[in-house]
């Protein structure tokens, strides 16, 4: 503790110029000497927090803080002050950061004082892009992610089918057949195990799901059944539906399956929104249960029958942005006018999304050359371009933000082509286009992304599933050469925000941070394009400030900067150099106005 003293004396001077070598020397290590605090042990049961000796009377109570971290390394996301050693809070904002001294003059005979030892204090993360009620849905039902082989997918389902009565449907997700070499699942795996009731089982992706063929029966798809315009039955050479459905034609089953009661789906976010808590996550972008061949109501009744229910009910547990499909932009840009951005702290209203193409797990994506497993084959357009053009103007007007769905090379191509008319036509001003994935680009596009400051919302777990078939489907060439380029979209003036589409991929910032950095997959012996890997301050921005400003939340989240939200989670780490030499897997708590709201 000595030789730890002796170094936290030299100031808060010198912290400036250590934060502007960021993974230099370890920023708390040149934070401001503390006083020692007889506190409980940190979140100790019945006594998180102690009482500081009171300082004032009682009609000065409102200048004082409700509490203050003390010998702490709290990375702000702020440039203004990129490091600290503590922060007063109050009435659920930050009311200060800086050295224990600058603060003292907040300390309150009812102020309560959190001695940190060192532990690493981040902005609470913010998720870009989730599907939150699906994702508390699905952690309800048959769970198929990391599913190995063909005997554990059927053993999962036919586990499930136990629990069911007769004609009850079993719903399931999260599969990628890429896990167990590549062969897809037909209804064939499923029929035996569940003649009695009807299966449906969407890819980890959303843009693939496998029926059984009592649900095949029940939806009317059989050898005749045409293909949805931006859908595709599979079939074999016979033409017969082998169980797959791709994109638009999921509507065929989505049509019969019953729809989930109100009260699963409000239990599904207070479920979604406590498993967000838990991995630090205290804002997200619901871009919600919209996919391709789901009805446009859907989003529309989560916000009446669950958000609203929630916020009424003094429930809501983190922050939301939700957008709706681009379809109704009429009937959002109407909701904005009158009830404005933010109906509180808890929901804001963001803007619209669409869908321009697939998944390249679906071989969906849109791509200017085919893929290499299925000659003649680019894709997936899911919108015609002027249909989505005059929606996205008329958006754009009507102050929206506008987020659209691009995966392929030409669909992104073509939305940046489309972004150039709309600005063109609409004129400059501050909009924040957003490409949700962006994850293939075509020689030159990073670059384009910055001429309209456009926001990059990309999932960097999404690179776990893709790396290994990414070569498969386009080539080693076109995938090394165009896959997940998240420093060339930086260095090309894009705004990055990381997200993870659960659940598409599970809702886990500190694993996306290091997957970011390190683009190292379990068993591979060198990074995939480790040119572009990031740093670890880009990886954190993208996740806390940047992921703001792509909302349009930066004024009140994303950094722990004074009158932003007091939103902040607490990590195992006890020194800035051990955080970033070793990212930890779990989050020690999460707090969401001051308060602590994980564990």
């Amino acid at each position: 503790m000595a030789a730890r003293s002796a170094l936290l004396a030299a100031g808060a001077a010198a912290l400036v110029a250590v934060a502007a070598v960021f993974l230099l020397p370890d920023p708390s290590s040149r934070l401001p000497c503390t006083p020692p605090l007889l506190l409980p042990p940190l979140f100790s049961r019945g006594g998180k927090l102690s009482s500081s000796p009171p300082l004032a009377g009682p009609q000065q109570r409102r200048r004082f803080a409700d509490m203050i971290l003390a010998n702490a390394t709290i990375y702000t996301a702020d440039p203004a002050r990129p490091f600290a050693a503590a922060m007063a809070v109050r009435a659920g904002r930050v009311l200060r950061v800086g050295t224990y001294d600058s603060l003292k003059e907040f300390r309150g005979r009812h102020t309560k004082e959190l001695n940190l030892s060192g532990n690493v204090v981040l902005p609470g993360f913010i998720d870009s892009h989730v599907h939150l009620i699906d994702g508390g849905l699905q952690l309800a039902r048959v769970p198929l992610r990391g599913v190995r082989s063909k005997d554990e997918f059927i053993s999962r389902v036919k586990g499930a089918v136990r629990d069911k009565h007769p004609g009850e449907w079993v719903r399931g997700g999260g599969w990628n057949n890429d896990f167990w070499g590549g062969d897809l699942p037909t209804a064939a795996w499923l029929d035996d195990i569940s003649p009695d009731n009807p299966v449906w089982l969407s890819r980890m992706d959303g843009h693939m799901g496998l029926a059984n063929s009592l649900a095949m029966k029940i939806a009317g798809i059989d050898k005749n059944t045409n293909d949805p315009v931006g859908g595709t039955i599979v079939r074999t050479t016979e033409r017969e539906p082998t169980g797959l459905l791709v994109d638009a034609a999921m509507k065929l089953v989505f049509n019969v399956i019953p729809e989930v009661f109100v009260n699963d789906r409000r239990e599904a976010l207070l479920r979604a929104s406590r498993h967000a808590l838990m991995r630090g996550v205290t804002t997200i972008v619901d871009v919600g249960s919209y996919f391709p061949g789901t009805s446009e109501n859907q989003t529309w009744q989560d916000f009446s029958d669950v958000y609203e229910w929630a916020h009424s009910m003094g429930k809501m547990m983190i922050r939301v942005c939700l957008f709706f499909p681009m379809p109704t932009w009429s009937r959002a840009a109407d909701l904005i006018h009158e009830r404005g951005r933010s109906l509180s702290g808890w929901i804001h209203l963001g803007g619209v999304k669409a869908f321009l193409d697939g998944s390249l797990g679906s071989s969906s994506a849109l791509f200017y050359e085919p893929y290499e497993d299925a000659p003649g084959d680019y894709g997936l357009q899911l919108l015609d371009m002027d249909i989505l053009l005059n929606a996205t103007l008329e958006s754009d007007k009507s102050g929206l933000q506008v987020a659209i769905h691009a995966i392929g090379d030409k669909a992104i191509d073509m939305l940046l082509d489309m972004f150039d008319k709309v600005v063109s036509l609409n004129g400059t001003k501050d909009r924040r286009f957003r490409i949700e994935h962006a994850q293939h680009l075509s020689p030159g596009a990073a670059n384009r992304f910055g001429e309209h400051g456009i926001i990059a919302s990309v999932q960097p777990d999404h690179l776990l599933d893709d790396a290994d078939s990414a070569g498969k489907k386009i080539g080693i060439e076109r995938a090394e050469r165009s896959s997940y380029l998240f420093r060339s979209l930086l260095a090309g003036g894009a705004h990055l925000a990381f997200g993870s589409d659960w659940p598409v991929s599970d809702i886990y910032p500190l694993q996306a941070i290091r997957t970011a950095m390190s683009r190292q997959l379990p068993g591979w012996g060198a990074p995939w394009i480790a040119t572009e890997r990031l740093s670890l301050d880009d990886s954190l921005k993208a996740h806390t400030i940047s992921a703001a400003y792509a909302c349009f939340l930066d004024h009140v989240v994303g950094s722990l900067a004074e009158g932003k939200y007091a939103d902040f989670v607490v990590l195992p780490s006890t020194s800035w150099s051990e955080f970033a030499d070793d990212i930890p897997d779990h989050v020690l708590a999460t707090y969401v106005n001051g308060k602590q709201a994980y564990p």
